[in-house]
């Protein structure tokens, strides 16, 4: 062979090798990626080809799948009570995508994970139609219900979260304003690109896509105050509830000419724990943050959850506790003032924590995964998140909370015949307290062989309420209440 003839056999020769590398690396290696693709047309088409898995509540599927007509796309999503159940399902769009438990747990719901491998190839063999499995969650629908009720009532913006103390099951988890997932399910550029459009914040001021459950974080007030008495019991600064503390009146804050002041004429000079909570004195949880310091509350902070995002399995937003503050603004800070922030469920597991006997659970949302013939894939483990404080400190900030609720600020929280732990809240908003404040109540139930079924937590923001009307005790207590008596009334 000639030498020309020789250099094109070579080059065509390197031509052929540089195909089947590139066929090959296409084929394996780049598979998965292009399977998964956004933009791959046919896998948007294959995910809703079949009825997609149910998100279940109580035994109840609060999720559905229904045939479409004029599109590609066989299946779309559709929800009972999607409003209500937004904050625990997300939503899942032939257009948007998705979010949260429809998010995070896609591959059951679609089909395509791949424990579900298996089961789905006997479908394939019998001529069944493929279907997802199902996301079992540990929610309360009565519990749920009464959340949501009482926050539509109300009528500002707000949210509820109530865990099971003993294991950390999250029983309830409401959010309003809300949406209904089901409007923008689809695909269609007219009635769901609509619907999504009206929903987005800067179309929405009241931006009710928001979970403001587990992603919006509040200063929490005077709740904050059961942490602050907590880190004092664990610190040894105080050892029992009737001990009368060190706080004289007015209490000027250190580094400062500022005298921090109560709400009103109330008995707060040397006040013990259990008054000074009854009667939430400024000055005596803010001088215990004060002489505690900075680095002993930020620890007793850490130890409630504080400063980490939580994991549902849904993210939550961390918690603020500041470090490096002066000693006025750990004052602040210990009230639930100045920098400090939570989520709802950030100050639900504070109070689930004292409920508890000190020992602070992973809160959770999914009990269990199935196969879409009810065969259990997975199920969560209830886990020990951390121990906050001892048993006995527990059982003194629990009669100390008790107090509250029965002659103090949270009488609203009683109920008949069940012991009733709590702390009101009202927390600054705006610059120099300028807007209207946040309303918060906290609190555990218990039974009669001292279990607590339920603690919860609310918060209400109402732009339009009476400023001399928002009260922890007055807009947020009864909301727990109901929650707590739904889940009471549900183990009957």
């Amino acid at each position: 062979m000639n030498k020309p003839l020789r250099r094109i056999a070579i080059f065509c020769g390197l031509l052929v090798l540089a195909l089947l590398i590139r066929d090959n690396w296409i084929q394996y290696v780049q598979a998965d990626e292009l399977r998964t693709h956004k933009d791959n047309r046919r896998v948007v088409i294959e995910r809703y080809a079949s009825p997609r898995g149910n998100i279940i509540v109580d035994g109840k599927a609060v999720t559905g799948s229904k045939e479409t007509s004029g599109s590609d796309f066989k299946y779309k999503r559709t929800y009972t009570d999607g409003p209500m159940w937004a904050p625990v399902t997300g939503y899942a769009s032939q257009a948007f995508g998705a979010n949260q438990l429809e998010s995070i747990e896609d591959g059951i719901l679609t089909g395509t994970d791949d424990r579900l491998f298996f089961r789905n190839t006997l479908d394939m063999l019998t001529g069944k139609e493929n279907k997802g499995g199902n996301v079992v969650t540990t929610l309360n629908a009565a519990a749920q219900k009464a959340a949501f009720d009482g926050l539509k009532k109300q009528g500002g913006k707000g949210a509820v979260a109530a865990i099971e103390p003993s294991t950390g099951k999250i029983l309830a988890l409401a959010s309003y304003p809300s949406y209904d997932p089901s409007s923008f399910a689809g695909n269609s550029t007219t009635t769901d690109t609509e619907a999504w459009t009206k929903l987005q914040k800067k179309n929405n001021p009241d931006d009710p896509m928001l979970n403001r459950a587990l992603r919006e974080v509040y200063p929490p007030g005077s709740t904050f105050k059961v942490l602050t008495a907590a880190a004092a019991l664990e610190n040894g600064l105080y050892t029992e509830a009737d001990q009368a503390t060190k706080t004289p009146l007015p209490w000027t804050m250190p580094g400062t000419t500022t005298v921090l002041k109560n709400e009103g004429n109330i008995p707060c000079k040397n006040a013990t724990l259990r008054v000074a909570l009854q009667y939430s004195c400024n000055t005596v949880f803010g001088k215990i943050g004060s002489d505690l310091g900075n680095d002993k509350m930020l620890e007793m902070a850490k130890k409630f959850g504080f400063t980490e995002e939580q994991f549902t399995p849904i993210r939550t937003s961390a918690s603020v506790f500041s470090e490096d503050m002066a000693p006025s603004e750990v004052a602040l800070s210990s009230i639930g003032q100045f920098n400090t922030a939570a989520t709802p469920l950030q100050m639900a597991m504070v109070a689930s924590a004292v409920a508890n006997d000190g020992t602070l659970m992973k809160p959770y949302m999914v009990d269990k995964l199935q196969t879409n013939n009810l065969d259990t894939l997975e199920r969560t483990t209830p886990e020990e998140m951390s121990k906050p404080l001892s048993a006995d400190n527990a059982q003194i900030l629990q009669s100390m909370m008790e107090t509250v609720v029965e002659d103090g600020t949270g009488k609203n929280a009683r109920i008949d015949g069940v012991k009733v732990g709590g702390k009101t809240g009202t927390a600054q908003h705006g610059v120099e307290n300028s807007e209207n404040p946040y309303a918060w109540f906290i609190s555990y139930a218990k039974g009669d062989d001292g279990s607590s079924p339920v603690a919860v937590a609310v918060v209400i923001e109402d732009d339009n309420a009476v400023r001399d009307d928002i009260s922890g005790g007055g807009l947020a207590a009864p909301i727990a209440k109901s929650v707590m008596e739904a889940v009471i009334n549900s183990k009957k």
